[in-house]
């Protein structure tokens, strides 16, 4: 993958969270990918990303991205610079955190890491 590229599938992967489609995420990442969240922890491989993203999505079903910005990092890694917002249904409060996040690609152009960390 080119840069360009892995910057339009980190976009692409940023829109389908917002739409909340992990059906077509799931084609998206490695089998063995790895997922780690400074506010979620850590996930290891396909199956425990996306069970991790459907509670996610559950608990804040109104939950967006607005991504400032994306650049591509060394080559494999997508940064962006993000503010997640939503409603939590369980404790009834507005979610406002920012963040950045990195998307790593694999030689075949499939995600192999997440990392979302605190702005």
């Amino acid at each position: 993958m080119t840069n360009d590229e892995q910057v339009e599938a980190a976009r692409a992967y940023v829109a389908l969270s917002n739409a909340h489609r992990l059906d077509w995420i799931s084609p998206m990442l490695d089998e063995s990918a790895s997922y780690y969240s400074a506010f979620l922890g850590d996930f290891q491989g396909k199956s425990a990303i996306l069970d991790m993203m459907t509670a996610f999505f559950s608990k804040i079903p109104d939950m967006n991205w607005h991504v400032n910005s994306y650049r591509n990092l060394n080559g494999s890694c997508v940064e962006l610079e993000f503010v997640r917002t939503g409603k939590d249904i369980e404790s009834d409060e507005s979610v406002n955190v920012p963040g950045i996040e990195r998307i790593f690609f694999s030689n075949e152009g499939l995600i192999s890491r997440i990392e979302v960390h605190k702005a």
